[in-house]
């Protein structure tokens, strides 16, 4: 009998992907990112933890689609790289999960370490800087809480007063984006995720 110390293996921390890569969860490389699997894995996470009005979960998928297009709104010169980092905003999320803002909050340091990373090795495997420019940055979040407003409004059971205090008023009316906010079938918001890739990388 071995009477040394155990040597027990490590935890597996990577997962396996549809397309067969192995994406280290805690040390992803960009080699294995593909834009297939992001796409699946985002029409297949609910947002607002589920807790939405209707038959179909509305997406973050569909919501990666709706803020970049509401970039495109809001700025109509914005450079196709841009674009691509709107929609690529929540693409961690087709390995973490959607968490809601005060979840995140609460596991402070270590959530945001893990999703950092997987942004980074996303960002690099796009070819897109690891830092996005301020500009970018406040374009991104504005169009991301003009999203917000609009699905909490729509599906996540907010009234209009309480989600102008959390996410602040649109400035223009829904009809402009009113097909952007229509649940659909996971498949359905994953094709339209790849469409809009496609549609992005073609400009590039």
């Amino acid at each position: 009998m071995n009477g040394g110390p155990s040597r027990e293996a490590p935890p597996r921390a990577w997962q396996r992907m549809l397309s067969g890569r192995r994406l280290d969860i805690l040390n992803p490389s960009p080699f294995d990112v593909e834009i297939e699997d992001i796409a699946h894995g985002l029409a297949r996470v609910a947002r607002w933890n589920g807790q939405t009005r209707g038959g179909e979960i509305f997406s973050v998928a569909q919501h990666s689609v709706a803020v970049a297009d509401i970039v495109a709104l809001i700025e109509p010169a914005a450079p196709a790289r841009w674009l691509l980092f709107a929609l690529l905003h929540d693409a961690p999320e087709y390995v973490i999960g959607d968490m809601i803002s005060p979840f995140k909050a609460a596991l402070g340091g270590v959530y945001h370490e893990v999703e950092s990373r997987l942004a980074q090795a996303i960002l690099q495997r796009f070819a897109l800087k690891p830092e996005p420019p301020a500009a970018l940055a406040r374009l991104t979040k504005r169009a991301d809480r003009i999203s917000a407003y609009f699905e909490a409004t729509l599906y996540a059971g907010f009234d209009v007063g309480e989600a102008k205090t959390l996410f602040g008023a649109p400035n223009f009316a829904f009809e402009r984006v009113a097909p952007l906010f229509a649940a659909v079938a996971p498949e359905a918001a994953q094709a339209a995720f790849l469409q809009k890739f496609a549609e992005i990388e073609g400009r590039l």
